[in-house]
């Protein structure tokens, strides 16, 4: 993998060495802690000619400038003082980490004029640097002649550096997780199979979490028909891999993410097209989205009890695969008739959701799944869908969704939707008509949450190929991560 910056925190200095960044508000201003970078005013100079104003993201830039012995000199437009929140300076690192280039040392200097600089300003902008700098080259036996040799250290002097490297562990931990989830979407399926995905889930016993892994034998003992019926077309067995982080109090119950895990999906009898099936090795997106959220609740010790647990099953095509027509029996004991093969993930999150309120009984369950392309059809690939039962669990994954930029736009259920799915044949079916894939794809879902609280995030268009942005550039984005990350850490901590 590309080497990842390593991140200090340090006060105000100018740096004598390496490259060195200022930041300028939107009127082109910059504050003296960058002033005292460039004694010889080579900015001053460089902006007029550059036509840079500090408008956010804009970059202007000296080489070897008069008066230091730094490298470079790069201004990154800051924009409005106002409008800095979150997640801009979240972005303005990521504009930070794509001018690295070959640099190895590096300061970054957090002074806008009239703007607050503090701690968690500076962990943000850290966040966004890791977040942008990472790349998915394990399988590259040729390196790009023009990455560094050793990692970039990136020093960000601050105000308050003690109040930045507090508020950075919980940040790193959380970045840890998305970058976790975006190795497992980014990972080839013929290296990554049900069984190699639960080895990685059981990986995070050492972080604390206590990991069961089911196996087929203890799937089907337990009834679990719908998500087997997937998998038997796959020498690759099936696996359930539950994690469970006990961070609050004994006595509260937790809350569930249950993901969906299909490793690889041809579709099954009902073959998906050949154009651009190798991306069907992210339809586990869901499942690593989970597996990084549990990461990031662990490694940064999350005041909260906390269940994930993923269907794992490879959706492959021999002489035992699963026929349309097929009617299994899932653990809760309704009967399905599987008249569409590829509409598969829905099978899986049936078995997964059942096992896990039944379990469990968590406080809410969220289940997250690269599901239909008809999501991508009615929402592009910026927003998920979201599809829940109650108000108020909607709300706050809403919110948590505009507080992290990873946005969910709500979804209908009805009655009128639920009866599209009823069969002769069997309880229910797991395709409906043609329009309204995706809330059929959710009414099925509902099916199997009885009471509980419950909503189904839809992330086929984000992720996996979702548009590259300033904080990702991978074809694997770890959407949900700092998500749900925010939903428990803003209401579901002790």
């Amino acid at each position: 993998m590309t080497s990842t910056p390593s991140i200090a925190f340090a006060k105000f200095a100018a740096p004598k060495k390496g490259s060195a960044f200022v930041l300028a508000a939107d009127d082109g201003a910059v504050g003296e802690a960058g002033k005292a970078c460039d004694p010889a005013g080579a900015l001053s100079r460089a902006f007029p000619v550059a036509d840079f104003s500090g408008k956010f993201g804009t970059v202007a830039e000296v080489l070897a400038p008069e008066g230091t012995s730094l490298d470079r000199l790069v201004a990154v437009g800051a924009g409005k003082a106002a409008a800095l929140d979150d997640q801009a300076w979240l972005r303005l690192g990521g504009t930070i980490a794509a001018l690295l280039r070959k640099a190895t040392e590096v300061a970054v200097v957090l002074d806008v004029p009239g703007a607050e600089a503090g701690g968690r300003q500076a962990a943000n902008l850290a966040a966004g640097i890791l977040l942008r700098s990472y790349s998915f080259d394990k399988y590259k036996t040729k390196k790009d002649k023009d990455e560094p040799k050793k990692p970039v250290k990136v020093t960000i002097h601050c105000a308050d550096p003690a109040a930045a490297k507090k508020a950075f562990t919980d940040e790193a931990a959380v970045i840890d997780g998305v970058l976790l989830a975006r190795d497992l979407v980014n990972e080839p399926a013929n290296t990554l199979g049900p069984v190699e995905f639960a080895a990685r889930a059981k990986d995070l016993e050492a972080l604390g979490v206590e990991v069961e892994i089911l196996t087929e034998k203890e799937m089907k003992k337990l009834g679990m028909g719908s998500l087997l019926g997937v998998a038997q077309g796959s020498p690759r067995g099936a696996r359930m891999a539950v994690m469970h982080w006990k961070g609050g109090k004994a006595k509260d119950a937790p809350v569930a993410f249950i993901g969906k895990g299909v490793t690889f999906d041809t579709g099954g009898n009902s073959m998906k097209p050949a154009s651009g099936m190798e991306e069907m090795k992210g339809d586990m997106g869901g499942a690593a989205a989970v597996t990084g959220l549990i990461h990031a609740l662990a490694a940064r010790k999350a005041k909260a009890n906390a269940i994930g647990v993923i269907g794992l099953v490879e959706n492959a095509v021999d002489g035992h695969a699963q026929r349309p027509g097929h009617i299994v029996t899932s653990m809760s004991g309704q009967t399905i008739e599987v008249l569409n093969t590829d509409a598969e993930g829905r099978l899986v999150l049936a078995d997964a959701l059942w096992y896990t309120n039944d379990r469990f009984k968590p406080r809410f369950m969220v289940n997250l799944a690269t599901l239909t392309g008809a999501i991508m059809v009615a929402l592009g690939q910026h927003y998920a869908g979201l599809f829940s039962n109650n108000d108020e669990l909607a709300d706050r994954l809403s919110g948590a969704g505009q507080a992290t930029q990873e946005r969910l736009w709500r979804m209908p259920l009805g009655a009128e939707y639920d009866k599209l799915i009823d069969s002769k044949n069997a309880d229910m079916k797991n395709i409906g008509g043609r329009y309204g894939g995706a809330i059929i794809a959710a009414q099925f879902l509902q099916r199997f949450v009885k009471e509980t609280p419950w909503a189904h995030l839809d992330i086929a268009g984000t992720a996996m190929g979702s548009p590259p942005s300033e904080i990702n550039q991978s074809w694997g984005s770890g959407f949900g991560v700092r998500l749900l990350d925010r939903l428990v850490r803003d209401h579901y901590e002790g």
